[in-house]
């Protein structure tokens, strides 16, 4: 039995016939942009998360980068990040003309280490982006308090916490505003790019609606200088219907969560997640951290068990940011991720045969390498 890390299909084959109506009531209806599907798609995800609006964009980067402009962030500006996570969390602000300026993360979470945001504060900063890195969401309470002492803007990274909580309350509704992905494997995935933007500020929604349609309101009245990052009608009406299962599909893989959690407590050289009390993760990711990573990611795929690597070279050792001048050394948790994290099957269609394999292997390989 082979077990691959991710398969998309399955979500299809569960909801075939109600996918395949979508496509039909859209195709018919002769509106393929801003229509009815995304206006449904964006009240029903705001509710959802427990905002006030949600706006439909292209990709989770523009919805990363929009809501930094719509802070009038840009050029000259400094934007806290963590110093590991995806690269898009960084290029969000190097796109709008800003700088990123990277803390290190924690060594139980992987998310920002609020104790350090201080030593990267300066008189440019203008917001901190935490990130939900793997689900989990980031300890926000501190990081709201030190924004709100130096008048920053907190935008939530939570391209990975679809339906994930913190103290009671959904990701996307925790700061100013939140930056959604809808990458087709994500908890919340559509059949292509997607994104969103989630905000109880009424005249941040505003303007972000103009920056992702040219900058405009009205058609061919154009009161800013916006883009073009919209929604299609299609990937909505199929969000629309997957955003009903999202509760069930989690709770599938916090189930699984805590099958690995329990099977592989104890292995020697592998370091388990560690969830705080006060959250509730979306499970997108199960990462390990593992002291032999790269051998037994190699024993575990002779076993028929994929794996992934998230993220092997943090951005600030990228070829992207290498003008920043960062060193090896000089976010050594962020570092020790990219070393050590590995990255275990996770999802609703996982079996639970397929979810006993990978215990088993994992243990067997543990103590082969």
């Amino acid at each position: 039995m082979k077990v691959p890390f991710l398969e998309l299909l399955p979500t299809y084959e569960e909801l075939q016939s109600e996918l395949d109506a979508a496509y039909q009531r859209v195709m018919k209806s002769g509106w393929y942009l801003l229509g009815e599907e995304c206006e449904a798609f964006e009240s029903e995800f705001a509710d959802y998360c427990g905002a006030e609006h949600a706006v439909a964009v292209s990709t989770g980067l523009d919805a990363l980068r929009i809501s930094l402009i719509a802070h009038d962030i840009g050029p000259g500006d400094e934007v806290i990040v963590p110093a590991h996570t995806f690269i898009a969390t960084w290029l969000g602000v190097s796109e709008c003309g800003a700088t990123p300026v990277p803390v290190d993360v924690r060594r139980d979470t992987a998310n920002l280490d609020y104790e350090k945001i201080e030593t990267a504060f300066s008189s440019k900063t203008k917001a901190i982006i935490p990130v939900h890195l793997y689900g989990q969401p980031a300890d926000m309470d501190p990081v709201r308090e030190f924004a709100k002492s130096r008048e920053l803007a907190v935008i939530e990274d939570a391209a990975q916490a679809h339906g994930a909580r913190y103290r009671e309350k959904k990701c996307g509704s925790l700061s100013e505003c939140a930056a959604f992905s809808f990458y087709p494997g994500k908890n919340l995935g559509a059949f292509s790019n997607g994104g969103a933007i989630t905000t109880s500020d009424a005249d941040l929604a505003r303007r972000v609606r103009r920056l992702r349609n040219y900058g405009s309101e009205r058609r061919y009245y154009h009161e800013e200088a916006g883009g073009n990052s919209r929604l299609d009608e299609l990937q909505s009406a199929f969000l629309r219907i997957k955003l009903r299962h999202l509760n069930s599909w989690n709770e599938r893989r916090k189930k699984i969560a805590a099958i690995y959690l329990e099977r592989l407590a104890g292995l020697e050289g592998i370091t388990l997640p560690v969830i705080a009390n006060w959250a509730e993760s979306s499970w997108h990711l199960f990462v390990v951290k593992a002291n032999k990573r790269d051998a037994l990611q190699a024993a575990l795929a002779e076993e028929g068990i994929q794996t992934a690597i998230h993220y092997p070279i943090p951005p600030h050792l990228s070829g992207a940011y290498q003008e920043m001048g960062l060193k090896a050394g000089s976010f050594p948790v962020a570092e020790d991720f990219g070393n050590k994290a590995l990255s275990l099957p996770i999802g609703p269609h996982l079996s639970d045969g397929a979810v006993d394999l990978i215990c088993e292997k994992v243990s067997l390989c543990v103590a082969r390498i």
